[in-house]
């Protein structure tokens, strides 16, 4: 389970058994004593959580510990959304004209045994909590009843969001740009690769090099297409149609698809790129090059990839191969986010600063995500202890880029980490309805408000 999510369906539960409902259900079936001791148990687990799902990541005993409570946790919450639908319907029901109904159904038999069967789960779950809340002792687990935050800095700005910036690029995009630039008389269309680890900044020099006032004049028809897995030829083709607005439809054949395609390169000088690319097979490969051959001479295919076997395959040209920033560049770009470009008022978080981007590995997009945590954060207080309780734990593996961006969702409060989480259902590549989202949000509890419409 997702940090701090096991912490607010807790919190959630303690909400529930507290409401004056359950309550008077409790009362009905002779379940209340035992409810009040199951609330106890929750609440002294949901005390420790944070805590928990703190160490987790170092403890592997504590990980388990909290897998284990996990499923008992999703009960408990089954088992009172049962006690509420039981209640609503009792309320429903003496509200109209099915007094037959409603004596059938509270008769005492049915009144006894449905009581008896709630009393026996509620006990259950309470002893399997129990067992777990004893187990705790062990891990030293420190009460924290509220979700760490750090004091914020009032910004000057009125943006909502730090503005975008690149460093250290320039280099890489004046040489990319002149390849891209130049002649070629071997083939009327070329390839090039731009190939790396992700978050180098691929993207984001395609995008650079794709808006420059050069390539523009030198082109004459330039699109753009982000290529998901599966590497498909006729969604491909759909999708560069798609952005010269020639076709929407899903339902067209490959061959009236070519004809569109053939009609809008066709003896242009073209640059199509072709962002994200993960296809590893060369026919595949070969099938889409043979739709895109008419343009004329100079015309140009980019592509992004992390992958190296990808760059072989698809590059007529020599890959270019990005690398990560040097440490006064990222040293920087990290200043320019974190503090708006300018220097920090104090020597010793200039080098506090150096040590957290030696961390980040030249990786341009840790380098950002870090930068705009800090931007909240109180330069001369707050880096030196995110330098040693967070960036310090981070291990230095093949991971380790991912755990750093993880750092910016395990700073979410909970209900947000709700959200993010659930957005991990949609496909790569989803074009999601933000209104939509919303309302999902809101049916799964995620969001509450009585203004929402």
């Amino acid at each position: 389970m997702e940090d701090g999510i096991l912490f607010d369906i807790a919190g959630e539960i303690i909400k529930k058994m507290g409401s004056r409902a359950l309550d008077e259900i409790g009362f009905w079936w002779g379940v209340k004593d035992e409810l009040r001791k199951l609330e106890a148990t929750v609440s002294s687990i949901h005390d420790v959580l944070l805590d928990a799902e703190e160490q987790q990541k170092q403890n592997h005993q504590v990980k388990g510990w909290l897998e284990k409570l996990q499923e008992v946790v999703y009960d408990a919450d089954d088992l009172l959304d049962d006690f509420a639908t039981e209640a609503l319907r009792r309320q429903v029901m003496t509200g109209n004209r099915m007094a037959k109904e409603v004596s059938l159904f509270f008769s005492s038999s049915n009144w006894l045994v449905y009581g008896f069967n709630m009393c026996h789960k509620i006990k259950a779950i309470r002893e399997r909590l129990h067992e777990i809340d004893a187990d705790k002792q062990s891990f030293k687990l420190k009460v924290h009843k509220k979700e760490r935050v750090y004091t914020t800095k009032v910004r000057d700005q009125t943006e909502s969001s730090v503005p975008e910036v690149v460093v250290g690029r320039e280099g890489d995009k004046k040489a990319i740009t002149e390849l891209l630039l130049a002649s070629n008389n071997e083939e009327n269309v070329s390839v090039l690769s731009i190939v790396g680890i992700g978050g180098l900044g691929k993207t984001t020099i395609a995008q650079l090099i794709f808006n420059d006032e050069q390539i523009k004049n030198y082109f004459e028809l330039t699109k753009w297409a982000r290529i998901s897995d599966p590497f498909d030829v006729k969604m491909i083709v759909r999708k560069i149609l798609e952005s010269a607005k020639r076709t929407k439809s899903e339902d067209l054949d490959l061959e009236p698809l070519k004809s569109q395609l053939g009609n809008i390169v066709n003896g242009k000088r073209y640059l199509l790129v072709l962002d994200d690319v993960w296809n590893e097979h060369s026919e595949k490969w070969d099938n889409l090059k043979k739709l895109l051959v008419g343009g004329s001479c100079g015309s140009k295919i980019l592509v992004t990839t992390r992958s190296e076997r990808v760059a072989q395959i698809s590059s007529s040209l020599e890959p270019y191969v990005l690398g990560g920033l040097s440490l006064n560049e990222s040293l920087s770009l990290l200043l320019r986010v974190a503090l708006e470009g300018q220097e920090p008022k104090e020597s010793r978080t200039k080098k506090i600063a150096e040590e957290i981007v030696k961390k980040c590995v030249g990786v341009t997009l840790a380098i950002k995500t870090i930068a705009s945590l800090l931007y909240f954060r109180d330069p001369e207080r707050d880096w030196l202890p995110f330098l040693k309780n967070d960036i310090s734990k981070i291990a230095q593996n093949e991971n380790h880029i991912l755990n750093t961006l993880k750092l910016s969702y395990d700073y979410f409060p909970s209900h947000l980490k709700h959200c993010f989480v659930y957005c991990a259902l949609f496909p790569k590549d989803h074009k999601i309805d933000v209104k939509t989202l919303i309302h999902l949000w809101v049916a799964q509890g995620f969001i509450k408000s009585s203004r929402f419409s």
